[in-house]
């Protein structure tokens, strides 16, 4: 089914739109001992700037005693504030940082499935160039999506960028006399509730903005993603948006374990699960 969408007049904040790998030998491993078990992460080369900073953490030590803070099963394990070492019980966690952030390093070919290792981020409005935190990250459990799914958050995601190219479209002084139509449209709508001039407008500029649309950078869901995310699952409404910077090797079943723990009402474990990391071959 083709899916009509109206689009708005209205001005829209600033929307930022951004494998299964065989990993050579010498590829930088990371081993994360809990309480629960080892987790063994492998670092990406294609996203050297996480990868280095996240080394120069191990190397100094700084995620040692660190927890993982937040935690929703089917979802993500998150930890690495610096803050959470030896928190008493019960102590909210999730802003402690080290004064710097890390510039985002998107890249198709690198996703949210299950086992991944990524940036964990201050949200959009404080953070447009969507910029790691120092010391934070999350390693993904995930669930398994359907095409269905799929399909809807890849239109989720798409909507920003056709809704700014109709903006700059029906601004054009060239189309003012599309722009008058457009809000004579809305007002109507508004006034009445009567949608079908919005909807015959919207048919007239769509094909339009298609044709635009497969000009623009987008990103998208390849058969690969969709058959990661329909096999092992994993969390695909983050992609284009944090930073995907290593992958969980072995010990996904201590991530369920640690998963699947008690939380408190700020998804903080009730039982602490802090950590230490070493650099391995």
């Amino acid at each position: 089914m083709v899916k009509r969408f109206l689009y708005s007049l209205a001005l829209l904040a600033p929307f930022l739109i951004f494998s299964s790998y065989i990993f050579p030998d010498n590829r930088t491993k990371i081993l994360i001992s809990t309480s629960l078990g080892d987790i063994k992460i492998v670092l990406y080369d294609e996203t050297p700037k996480h990868r280095d900073n996240f080394l120069k953490l191990v190397k100094n030590h700084t995620l040692d005693s660190t927890l993982f803070h937040r935690v929703i099963q089917g979802f993500m394990i998150q930890g690495g504030d610096v803050d959470s070492k030896h928190a008493k019980p019960g102590v909210a966690l999730g802003n402690g940082e080290l004064g710097y952030t890390v510039p985002a390093e998107f890249n198709t070919s690198l996703f949210h499935k299950r086992g991944a290792l990524a940036g964990a981020r201050q949200s959009d409005d404080v953070n447009p160039n969507k910029e790691s935190s120092s010391c934070q990250f999350y390693i993904v459990q995930g669930r398994v999506f359907n095409d269905s799914m799929l399909d809807v958050l890849q239109a989720k995601m798409d909507q920003p960028i056709k809704q700014q190219i109709f903006n700059t479209m029906i601004n054009d002084p060239a189309n003012i006399t599309l722009r008058n139509a457009f809000v004579n449209a809305q007002n109507c709508y508004k006034a009445i509730g009567n949608a079908d001039s919005l909807n015959f407008l919207s048919e007239q500029i769509n094909p339009k903005i298609e044709s635009e649309f497969a000009k623009t950078p987008h990103y998208q869901f390849t058969e690969e993603k969709r058959s990661a995310y329909k096999t092992i699952g994993g969390a695909p409404h983050l992609d284009g948006a944090y930073t995907v910077f290593g992958e969980v090797v072995e010990g996904m079943d201590i991530v369920d374990k640690i998963a699947a723990q008690v939380v408190d009402q700020a998804a903080r474990p009730t039982i602490d699960i802090p950590v230490t990391m070493k650099i391995i071959k």
